[in-house]
């Protein structure tokens, strides 16, 4: 007498060998996902984030508006118009011209001083940070923790707190009111060390480092053409920070220079403007605002150009991998 297993096992070997159809509740749950996933890549809208934003695009680009527009207008015009409308005199090119003639062109003096400081100071500033974030990235020494503790402090620590120590020390050393008293503070930077210092950890993998040892290369040839490629987004960041820090770098120079010849442009921009309230002075406010709007052109410029660099090294060890 054939069991119950039996007569179902030649049930199943006399059926059709073909796969039965699903249950038809099943096919809701395999399309489920997909519409999850479609719901999820689409972006969220938010209102209140769009206005936030919009809020703080107007606040950025106000004040670049308004330079823009002031920096057409004659003196006069300054006190007589509305300051985000333009005048009945077009007089930017007027005011670009007087501005790099009055007192004998000195304003092309200050541009070049603060080119300088930028050149020799971030630029210095900025391969040191890449010299030391690499080391203390790449190599294990005693005291690294040490250093770790003392970067991170100085980041916490105000330049303008600074300013007068630099200041005792560099009269005791005759270095002031040279160009090496704005330089030489200029070419630390605790922010661009430790910012270089964590890209360098992601940025390079170990492996590369010691197969370019193994062919035969030596430190520096494998620093120069093995890891310098790699830190390239990095160093963009660090050169864009130090750059606009002594670009537009105020204090320092106010207290370490007093030959007119060696201001940059933040501080001769500073003695136009207050001109007004000597005795005697003349009043050049609209130079000040075509000189304030040439000053910003260079760093608009440095931004866009580079900008593709900085932001990858923004965005540099983000993602775990």
């Amino acid at each position: 007498m054939p069991t119950a297993s039996t007569t179902a096992g030649a049930a199943g070997a006399g059926a059709d060998p073909s796969p039965a159809a699903p249950p038809t509740s099943a096919a809701p749950r395999l399309r489920a996902p997909r519409r999850r996933t479609r719901s999820r890549s689409r972006p969220r809208r938010s209102v209140l984030l769009t206005a936030l934003t919009g809020i703080m695009l107007l606040y950025s680009l106000a004040p670049l508006v308004w330079l823009l527009i002031s920096a057409t207008k004659t003196q006069q015009g300054l006190a007589d118009s509305f300051g985000l409308w333009f005048d009945g005199d077009f007089a930017l090119w007027d005011n670009i011209t007087a501005t790099f003639t009055y007192q004998d062109g000195v304003f092309g003096r200050w541009l070049l001083n603060t080119l300088l400081y930028v050149v020799v100071g971030a630029g210095g500033a900025t391969f040191l940070a890449v010299l030391g974030g690499y080391a203390l990235a790449k190599f294990d020494f005693p005291g690294k923790r040490g250093v770790f503790a003392v970067v991170i402090g100085a980041v916490a620590v105000p330049t303008t707190a600074l300013a007068v120590p630099t200041f005792l020390m560099f009269s005791k050393m005759g270095l002031t009111d040279t160009p090496w008293a704005i330089i030489i503070p200029s070419l630390i930077s605790p922010f661009g060390l430790y910012l270089m210092w964590v890209f360098a950890t992601e940025a390079i993998p170990t492996e590369l480092m010691e197969a370019a040892r193994i062919d035969g290369a030596s430190e520096l040839r494998a620093f120069f053409q093995v890891a310098l490629p790699l830190l390239a987004p990095g160093t963009v960041t660090v050169l864009l920070f130090t750059t606009v820090a002594t670009w537009n770098n105020y204090f320092l120079p106010l207290i370490m220079l007093k030959d007119p010849d060696w201001y940059p442009l933040t501080l001769g921009l500073d003695a136009w403007n207050k001109q007004a309230a000597t005795a005697g002075g003349e009043a050049v406010f609209n130079l000040v605002v075509t000189g304030s709007l040439l000053t910003v052109v260079p760093l608009v410029a440095a931004f866009l150009l580079l900008q593709k660099y900085w932001q990858s090294g923004l965005a540099a060890g983000s993602v775990k991998e």
